[in-house]
């Protein structure tokens, strides 16, 4: 009896102090926001212990607001649980009859500078292997070349995207077959009174006008527009010496890819005597196979989560949709949204606190609280996949979005998350790891303005430290 009432003392007296610390938690936080003049700012924070799912701070939580890319979560998380760690994107390459025919799989990082340089392969490789796999074959002339990028349907920009922006690498165009980010990159550069331009890859799939002029003194302006539904690109602004590349979006990228194969095809001797086509292979029209190429989803959520790569996260929208399908075929963002919701649902968010529109989070019609985002990455954290998708995360003082971030003994490597960010919105969720556990986090911000990113990161500093 002794004993027991020891235990019940023991257990009462570390109730009382968890409150306490909880307390002392709360009220850290709460000066990180009331030094940083946050009141015109709405914050949805939500703050948990794994281990019990009890909550350790909760501010506003079920608000739902504009998360920006925090919507990369919930996204990679739906992939992860609806695709599985085993999933691999597949391109496949082959003939049918006398045609090449390239059948895309959606993979977002086809081409991806980042992803290539990871694995030892210089820029155009593929190119390369296509035309080498022709040649073993003894094949040295086709007639059509048929790309296939029916995996996804044809909505290839989003409705909600800002219509200024289209031009930009974020806001490129998806496809069930992408190359290169569906960007080419312009460089400029002054020579002898005159700028010369410089396009990579080098390709006549775009008609470049240059309109740039030299100038004496920093800084290089220089800019490019692109028409939309056209791959006329005009490059504007002042260039001093010689600028940073500059990223702009193509119209269809499966076409893009089509007529790279064939300009490559075509330097390499291969002579080409028909067409480039873009439809759907039926089930009857059988395919021999050269090539295979793979993409591990690992490698998608990794640029999607430390890199805030959005073409990684729309394609993978899709791709759940698409194995949704009976034929996995035109997955579409409406369907993606449908699944990605019933996850939420899944998970007890009630429907008032979240509204999915995009992957990215570009669109400023998603919606959550920061209880959505605590709960879909509780769900993680308690699944098989949780390492899988724990190291897809930026890492504080190391490496993505918040390498800059977080640099000091104390922090450095201890705070793992994805960032958001559009204009009036900051947004930081993850997982913490102090001496007292992890913690699980979601900070969100609207109305954000030039102290918000700081008083979002000394919250974060306040979770290491402990309760």
């Amino acid at each position: 009896m002794k004993r027991l009432r020891k235990l019940l003392v023991a257990a009462v007296f570390s109730i009382g102090l968890a409150g306490v610390a909880s307390a002392e938690l709360a009220e850290r936080i709460d000066g990180c926001l009331s030094r940083a003049s946050q009141k015109k700012v709405q914050f949805s924070i939500h703050i948990v212990k794994p281990d019990s799912g009890r909550a350790m701070y909760s501010h506003n939580a079920s608000k739902a607001l504009v998360p920006a890319s925090n919507m990369k979560i919930i996204v990679t998380a739906a992939a992860l649980k609806y695709l599985g760690g085993d999933y691999e994107y597949k391109t496949q390459v082959g003939l049918c009859g006398d045609a090449l025919v390239v059948k895309g799989g959606g993979d977002p990082l086809l081409g991806d500078r980042i992803t290539d340089a990871k694995y030892g392969r210089q820029a155009g490789w593929i190119f390369e292997d296509i035309t080498a796999a022709l040649k073993r074959n003894g094949i040295a002339s086709i007639k059509d070349i048929i790309i296939d990028s029916g995996i996804f349907d044809d909505e290839r920009v989003h409705p909600n995207w800002p219509r200024k922006e289209l031009n930009r690498w974020y806001a490129c165009e998806v496809s069930g077959l992408n190359f290169n980010g569906n960007c080419i990159e312009v460089t400029a550069r002054s020579a002898a009174g005159k700028v010369e331009l410089a396009v990579e890859p080098e390709t006549n799939y775009v008609r470049i006008i240059n309109k740039c002029r030299t100038t004496a003194k920093p800084p290089n302006t220089v800019w490019c527009s692109r028409a939309a539904g056209a791959n006329t690109i005009t490059v504007l602004g002042k260039c001093y010496k010689q600028c940073q590349p500059v990223r702009v979006t193509v119209e269809r990228p499966a076409a893009f890819f089509g007529f790279l194969l064939a300009e490559n095809l075509s330097r390499a001797g291969i002579t080409l005597e028909g067409r480039l086509i873009e439809r759907q292979i039926i089930s009857a029209e059988k395919i021999e196979t050269l090539k295979t190429y793979k993409t591990k989803l690992s490698d998608v959520l990794k640029r999607c989560n430390k890199d805030s790569f959005a073409l990684g996260a729309e394609a993978l929208v899709k791709t759940v949709a698409a194995h949704s399908n009976n034929d996995c075929k035109n997955g579409s963002w409406a369907a993606g949204r449908a699944v990605i919701s019933q996850y939420l649902l899944s998970l007890g968010v009630d429907k008032g606190q979240f509204y999915i529109d995009d992957g990215s989070g570009l669109s400023r019609k998603n919606k959550l609280s920061a209880n959505a985002i605590t709960k879909v990455l509780l769900d993680v954290y308690r699944s098989k996949g949780w390492r899988f998708f724990k190291d897809s995360l930026a890492t504080g003082g190391i490496d993505g979005t918040i390498g800059k971030y977080f640099k000091d003994q104390k922090y450095r490597g201890k705070i793992l998350g994805k960032t958001g960010y559009i204009d009036g919105v900051k947004s930081l969720s993850g997982i913490c790891s102090s001496d007292g556990g992890d913690y699980i986090f979601s900070i969100l911000a609207n109305n954000a303005n030039a102290h918000t990113r700081r008083a979002i990161n000394d919250i974060a500093k306040a979770i290491v430290n402990g309760e």
